[in-house]
């Protein structure tokens, strides 16, 4: 009989948490790297995290615990990413263990933004790390929804089916469905694109657009999805599956969704440094919307972007939102 695969997670925002919460309803031991010690120490003594999904309790004796990244690489078989990525080259420059032979798994929702790579391509490239050992976690599934418990689903992507199935085995429970597909680029392009059209819905209804226009916006938007990971990774791919469309849906329109919120606040005339400053968590279509910019940029044949242009114009080209979403209304349809 084959040993039991040991698991770890990085990162220790509401999302890592999350998914430590539901490796821990079926092993025994979860490994857990985070970079704070504050987090780890407090984490000992009052078993939650201080910063994020603090109702969540843990039995701290199930969890290995450690600001060694190397040490929590070393120890799993398992490694799962839930590292922001714009954090995630800074601390992978930490990581001198050798994890060639690991299986890797991106709960990152975005492209690492030094590299224009997706997480997979970043550790195949720099890590060696052969593609079927290379998986992605994808929604629709909001970190604060799983804390309560709501039933929730979840899309694990892996070339190598029986890999994706063993990961999606330790994430189900009763409130976790899982499902499994063999599209790791396209989910993990999709996992990144959806965070950029939640700011987009985020800056519309602060500039006072309604529900109307929000229907327009997504309908437009799934479809410029469509075309965007077209583009970068041709395969057979049912976009309106939950791992696409779904996410894009969830992260739109939520009231827990951090992109929304980010962009809500730029519609309401708050510059971007102090809508981040102001939120306490990263909103990962920051970043993406830069990436996705300068992806479809290096296209000789650019894929019609209309969205995506639009929130890069009010993010980093400083145009007002106002005038930027009036012009965008007539590209809609």
């Amino acid at each position: 009989m084959s040993k039991p695969l040991k698991y770890a997670v990085f990162g220790s925002g509401s999302w890592a948490t999350a998914i430590v919460k539901m490796l821990s309803e079926n092993l025994d031991e979860v490994g857990w790297y985070m970079r704070s010690v504050y987090t780890k120490e407090h984490l000992l003594k009052e078993y939650h995290n201080p910063s994020y999904l603090s109702s969540v309790e843990f039995k701290v004796e199930h969890l290995k615990l450690s600001n060694d990244i190397n040490e929590m690489a070393e120890y799993a078989d398992v490694l799962i990413f839930a590292i922001p990525s714009a954090f995630m080259h800074s601390e992978l420059e930490k990581l001198t263990a050798d994890v060639s032979k690991k299986t890797i798994v991106s709960a990152v929702k975005g492209i690492l933004p030094e590299s224009g790579l997706l997480v997979g391509e970043h550790f195949h490239d720099i890590y060696n790390i052969p593609f079927e050992n290379i998986a992605v976690i994808a929604g629709p599934c909001h970190a604060e929804e799983v804390a309560l418990e709501r039933l929730s689903y979840l899309t694990i992507s892996c070339a190598d089916p029986e890999k994706a199935t063993e990961i999606a085995d330790k994430l189900s429970s009763d409130y976790i469905k899982t499902k499994i597909s063999d599209d790791i680029i396209g989910t993990e392009y999709a996992v990144m694109l959806k965070n950029i059209y939640a700011i987009a819905a985020g800056i519309a209804h602060g500039l006072g657009y309604g529900d109307n226009f929000q229907s327009v916006l997504m309908s437009n938007a799934i479809r410029e999805m469509k075309r965007f990971i077209k583009k970068m990774h041709k395969m057979k791919r049912n976009i309106n599956n939950s791992a696409y469309l779904g996410d894009l849906l969830v992260t739109g329109y939520s009231v827990f969704s951090r992109n929304r919120m980010f962009g809500n606040m730029i519609g309401k005339g708050y510059t971007v440094k102090s809508a981040q400053m102001e939120m306490n968590m990263v909103a990962e279509g920051y970043y993406a919307t830069k990436s996705a910019h300068l992806l479809n940029e290096k296209n000789k044949s650019k894929t019609k972007t209309p969205i995506i242009d639009a929130v890069y114009a009010v993010l980093y080209e400083g145009k007002d939102p106002k005038a930027v979403f009036k012009k965008l209304t007539d590209k809609l349809d």
